[in-house]
């Protein structure tokens, strides 16, 4: 796929809107609104107000006009408290199951910055826990989260889950350090703390946020560590080497499937290798299909 195709879900800035300008997809039923995890929340937005965004799109064919993708139940609570507008994360994407699927709970920096922006306004962090319905330790430990990791870590993580704990091991290491593992993860698309665990015990003494100190993890010997480090840089090496020639193998790997393809699509060489050598047309044939998943008609005239 082109990668000037991709784009990012939603938009960086939040807005605040006007409700009139929000059109809902459902409503909140009565039911609803007696369940106690919607009281909950009520509370939670008389106390300390909203502190996750709603998620909405904006409609092609009427000026002015939002989808609410998400948040039917903090917009209801909030109409009921007579607001008249709220803070919006703004979506690419107008399908509802869409948003739910790539993201159904708070990622983990998101949550950070909303739980700083509520003490900023001066809600207490006991005032806070008790909205939230967490004990106090979980709001202490959130506001410290990012103490220490890098602003492009941050970035990079910011529409992650990961866990607290996977920060508190990105924060023993240097900045470049952080980078690099960060990038690791994404391209692995984990963010375990294991894996993390794995990559620290992989970084180099010299990298660590505090080298003067020994590196320690739990379970694992100076030697396992110093082999895992050796292996992590060799591993570095291989990586950058097939990155710095990873666009040209492509181009050639296409132009010679291209040219195998037309050879078994010959009706005389076809003939030929199916009578004289079929093994050899069977693994031509195999070059083919593998790369022409995204070419149903290519893939059939092989066949």
């Amino acid at each position: 796929m082109d990668m000037t195709d991709v784009r990012i879900a939603f938009e960086q800035n939040i807005v605040v809107l006007p409700f009139e300008a929000i059109l809902p997809l459902k409503q909140v039923s009565d039911e609803v609104k007696k369940l106690i995890k919607y009281n909950r929340l009520a509370k939670s937005i008389e106390e300390i107000g909203l502190i996750e965004p709603l998620v909405v799109s904006k409609q092609l064919n009427d000026e002015g006009k939002y989808l609410l993708l998400d948040g039917h139940w903090r917009r209801k609570a909030l109409l009921d408290r007579g607001e008249r507008s709220a803070r919006c994360i703004m979506a690419h994407d107008d399908e509802a199951f869409t948003y739910n699927k790539r993201i159904n709970h708070l990622a983990t920096v998101q949550e950070y910055f909303m739980i700083k922006r509520a003490l900023a306004r001066g809600v207490s962090e006991e005032k806070l826990a008790k909205a939230l319905d967490v004990n106090i330790g979980h709001i202490k430990r959130r506001r410290t989260m990012l103490d220490g990791i890098c602003p492009d870590v941050v970035e990079m993580l910011k529409d992650k889950i990961v866990s607290p704990i996977t920060f508190d091991i990105l924060r023993r290491m240097g900045p470049m350090r952080q980078i690099e593992v960060a990038e690791l993860m994404l391209s692995a698309s984990n963010f375990t703390v294991g894996y993390a665990r794995a990559l620290l015990a992989a970084t180099k003494q010299s990298d660590l946020a505090k080298p003067e100190r020994a590196k320690r993890i739990d379970g694992m010997t100076p030697e396992q560590m110093a082999r895992m480090e050796r292996e992590m840089t060799v591993l570095q090496q291989d990586f950058k080497a097939v990155e710095a020639s990873y666009g040209e193998d492509v181009l050639h790997l296409v132009l010679a499937c291209g040219y195998i393809s037309k050879l078994v699509c010959n009706e005389r060489v076809g003939r030929y290798l199916a009578e004289n050598h079929p093994e050899i047309l069977e693994g031509l044939k195999s070059i083919v299909s593998v790369t022409s998943l995204d070419n149903p008609v290519a893939e059939a005239q092989a066949h």
